[in-house]
């Protein structure tokens, strides 16, 4: 006998048992537990913008080495219209000579601080009437895992911020999407006859509406807030929920224990919410793998038309974006965040085919 049972609460406990689900949440698990905290500990700012570190490599060495030392101190010293004689490194420390036509302010030596190499400068030497001046600075030392990008900002820090962002989505949106979905096509499915037809007319309708002209009408009219983008996304995102759950209702309508429990004098509510819809969660499950990552590209594409996520915040498919536009010169600024976003939508849809396939979820 093929056919599907009342769901059982013991599923779950079941399910987890399955290794490619248990693989797929560890996956996600890891992935999210790096973005929430990693930002934190990462020792950089999302928007902190260095100038002396623009499109680094990636890197487990930290910054400077010799040549970014170098580059730095001679930019100072052209501001400050000055000549570096001598300079040397010794335990973090470069000690300086500098030398100038006049007396050097040791107000000018205020440009030290302002570079994102060094740190302040103490005169430690003054001759010549001042116009020589012995210093010694502090490096600032500094490590970029994945590198820095096109204005200098830590991209691991932001890969991390963009996880939590196209997370948010993802979850979210599509959670807006199951609930409407769900509800809309179960009713839809468990009516039949005419209120079936006219409830599929109107997703019909919906469907042939410009679904991102739609997600642009939306923000443009109730404006770009951040809540109110998920929300947008996953109103127009429920309709193929909505047909899938129909089409499971109108199966699992016509199974002996829906029959048994209608029989028994229970309400519609009830059965679609104890029979119907836990029956159909092995296809929901599959569906929102699928959901899920489709919501985080939407996303994507509606911050590249300006009208998602702004800077300085970012997600995955906008990093993807522009790593793509920096490909030639800088592959890390793609490679990164596609990793994340790979492992996380292959995740997903590992997820969505294990529970699928999992005992009690409606297939045998």
């Amino acid at each position: 006998m093929n056919e599907s049972l009342p769901a059982n609460p013991r599923r779950l406990a079941t399910a987890s048992r399955n290794w490619p689900m248990r693989a797929s949440l560890a996956i996600l698990g890891l992935i999210a537990l790096l973005c929430l905290i990693g930002p934190l500990v990462s020792g950089h700012p999302y928007d902190q913008v260095y100038r002396d570190y623009v499109l680094v490599r990636p890197s487990l060495f930290a910054h400077p080495d010799a040549h970014e030392t170098h580059e730095a101190l001679e930019g100072i010293a052209r501001r400050m219209r000055v000549g570096a004689e001598t300079s040397r490194e010794e335990g973090g420390v470069l000690h300086i000579t500098l030398s100038a036509g006049r007396p050097i302010d040791p107000r000018a030596l205020r440009a030290f601080e302002r570079s994102d190499v060094f740190g302040p400068a103490r005169i430690v030497e003054t001759s010549d009437e001042g116009r020589r001046v012995s210093i010694d600075i502090l490096l600032k030392r500094m490590v970029f895992l994945f590198g820095t990008d096109a204005n200098g900002r830590d991209l691991f820090t932001r890969v991390l911020i963009a996880g939590r962002i196209s997370l948010a989505v993802g979850l979210l949106a599509s959670f807006v999407a199951l609930t409407i979905g769900v509800a809309y096509g179960a009713v839809a499915g468990y009516a039949g006859g005419r209120i079936d037809a006219l409830m599929m007319r109107i997703v019909e309708i919906v469907y042939a509406l410009p679904f991102i002209f739609f997600v642009i009408v939306l923000v443009m009219v109730f404006g770009r807030h951040f809540v109110l983008i998920f929300v947008t996304i996953g109103a127009v995102e429920w309709l193929d929920m909505a047909r899938i759950v129909r089409g499971q209702t109108l199966s699992i309508q016509q199974r002996d224990f829906v029959a048994a429990a209608e029989a028994l004098g229970a309400s519609a509510p009830a059965i679609l919410w104890r029979h119907v819809v836990p029956n159909a969660s092995g296809t929901i499950a599959a569906f929102l793998a699928v959901l899920v990552p489709r919501v985080i590209l939407l996303e994507s594409f509606v911050s590249f038309l300006g009208l998602g996520v702004q800077e300085p915040l970012t997600s995955w498919g906008v990093l993807v974006a522009d790593g793509a536009r920096n490909i030639q010169g800088s592959v890390h600024l793609l490679i990164f965040p596609a990793l994340f976003l790979g492992a996380t939508l292959g995740a997903l849809q590992s997820l969505g085919d294990a529970w699928q396939g999992s005992p009690g979820t409606g297939r045998r």
